[in-house]
């Protein structure tokens, strides 16, 4: 046994770089588009995803890993590892988290915990990474839970899209349904509750005027303190750098990253979304 086993989905998009250093386990969401089925992140790249989604006629379906892919992952990770922390998707957009809870209460072979992170994308990946490193560090399968939790409670999420209609199809417009039907050159700026659903903050006229924004709700939010912070775009790669250096120009940054939203959250907001997420550097003090 060599410690807690880390598991994830592919939702978190994790840069290589990480999975490589922490051995972190990645479960692959689904994309059905038309005849075809892929695995998240496998048989679908973002850089092949966000150029075909812009030019196809039809909204590609999505749908979580099965119980029986938890099971195999479970049993694969026992093999190697004394505890497994399964940090996940947003239980309030998927039902992942659901089929990971399945399986873990017919697993007895090592302890299984799962952790809702209530958002996803960069937002679970700095859950995620916190953990990782917890784990590395050789912390029980408890304190490695109770740092994701810690992260989990103080990070924040805003994103813009460029349109509603992927989310309204999709089914999981929550709270921005409020939004649908307005100018179309209105920016809908969006967020994660804190129980995981998404709800709409406000509009922004442009698409440069919402870029300054989620600038501005990163100091808003910051409270002064450093951060561990995540810029995402779905096809959108220069408005992410822009972003991401005028961040770590104006903020002290302990950690800071651009990644692509993943294809099978891309399904559901389209492709140029901007978005950034970030939790102050004295979390891990507080989570303690």
């Amino acid at each position: 046994m060599t410690g807690i086993a880390i598991l994830t989905d592919s939702t978190a998009n994790l840069p290589l770089e990480w999975i490589e250093q922490y051995n972190i386990h990645v479960i692959p969401l689904k994309i059905h588009w038309e005849d075809s089925t892929y695995l998240d992140g496998v048989d679908m790249k973002p850089n092949e995803f966000y150029p075909q989604l812009s030019k196809s006629r039809t909204i590609p379906t999505t749908s979580q890993p099965a119980l029986q892919d938890f099971l195999d992952a479970y049993e694969h990770l026992a093999e190697v590892s004394s505890g497994i922390a399964v940090i996940l998707i947003s239980s309030g957009i998927s039902g992942t988290v659901v089929s990971a809870q399945s399986a873990a209460c017919q697993f007895s072979r090592v302890p299984v915990e799962v952790i809702d992170t209530r958002a996803t994308s960069v937002a679970q990946a700095l859950i995620v990474l916190a953990a990782a490193q917890a784990a590395a560090q050789g912390k029980s399968l408890q304190e490695v839970c109770r740092t994701a939790n810690a992260v989990a409670e103080d990070i924040h999420v805003f994103f813009a899209v460029d349109t509603l209609k992927y989310l309204h199809q999709g089914g999981r417009i929550g709270g921005a349904s409020r939004f649908l039907g307005t100018a179309l050159d209105l920016k809908p700026i969006l967020y994660f509750t804190p129980d995981g659903k998404l709800n709409a903050l406000e509009r922004v006229r442009t698409k440069k005027g919402a870029l300054e924004r989620l600038v501005a709700l990163v100091e808003e939010n910051a409270n002064g303190q450093p951060l561990h912070i995540g810029v995402v775009h779905a096809g959108a790669p220069e408005m992410a750098q822009t972003v991401y250096e005028e961040i770590t120009r104006r903020f002290k940054c302990e950690e800071a990253f651009v990644s692509e939203l993943s294809p099978v959250i891309g399904v559901h907001v389209g492709p140029g979304l901007i978005g950034v997420s970030f939790y102050p550097g004295n979390t891990f003090i507080k989570g303690d």
